[in-house]
Formats: C-alpha cells, sequence, structure tokens
C-alpha cells in the first residue's frame, strides 16, 4: 500500500528530525527548510497534507497559507500549523486563513501522529 504524503517545512532543522522520526513509519516524509523549497516541490508532488511552522526566517508560515490558498492547484492541501506560539490571537489567525489545526510544540511523537491522521481521516 501506497504511503500519503506529508509535507514538513521548518527553518530548524531538528524540528526536521522530530517530525520525521514522529511520522516516517506511516507516511512518506518530505522535510523542507524553507517555503521557496515548498513551492519547488510542489511543483513535482503534491502531498496529502502540509505541516507548516509559523515563524521562519525567509517566509512565514502564515504568508505560506496564503498563497497556497490563493492557488487553484494547491488550495484543497490540508494545512497544520506547527508553532511554539500559543497566543490566541495566532491561533485565530491561522485557522481563518485556511489551517485545519495547530500542533504546539514541542509535541510528543504521539500528539503529532493524533493530529496528522485525525486530519487525514476528515479531509
Amino acid at each position: 500500500m501506497k504511503k500519503l504524503k506529508i509535507f514538513f517545512v521548518d527553518d530548524l532543522k531538528v524540528n526536521l528530525h522530530v517530525m520525521n522520526e514522529a511520522l516516517s513509519e506511516q507516511y512518506a516524509v518530505f522535510t523542507m527548510l524553507s517555503v521557496p523549497t515548498l513551492f519547488r516541490t510542489l511543483e513535482k508532488v503534491i502531498p496529502d497534507l502540509i505541516l507548516l511552522d509559523t515563524e521562519m526566517l525567509n517566509m512565514c508560515g502564515f504568508d505560506a497559507i496564503k498563497l497556497l490558498k490563493s492557488n487553484e492547484k494547491y488550495k484543497n492541501i490540508p494545512i497544520i500549523l506547527y508553532s511554539g506560539d500559543t497566543e490566541p490571537e495566532t491561533l485565530s489567525r491561522g485557522f481563518e486563513l485556511g489551517a485545519v489545526d495547530y500542533i504546539i510544540k514541542p509535541s510528543s511523537k504521539y500528539t503529532i501522529l493524533k493530529h496528522v491522521n485525525e486530519c487525514l481521516k476528515a479531509s
């Protein structure tokens, strides 16, 4: 059986490692250090889910969501935000822009899997 594809974008390598460890047994995980890399990869591969850090150097996750949701080709890909920012305004902003879920970091493997599995069941 073919594994579902998950893209994870975060500018910290340690977070890429954590997410890969949490998800790679069940999913095909593509890790990326930047939003520009995400968009280059999207030209070749369409994922079943995108996990996106909210705060990165080149472009924040919120700007990336706006670009994804404004593109016919990518607008239906579910997006989960991954952030250490727990401010209600930040969570609200993510949902208003089109994120389907929000994982607070750091998170355990179990928590990450639970969020991802639920999101993919719903889509």
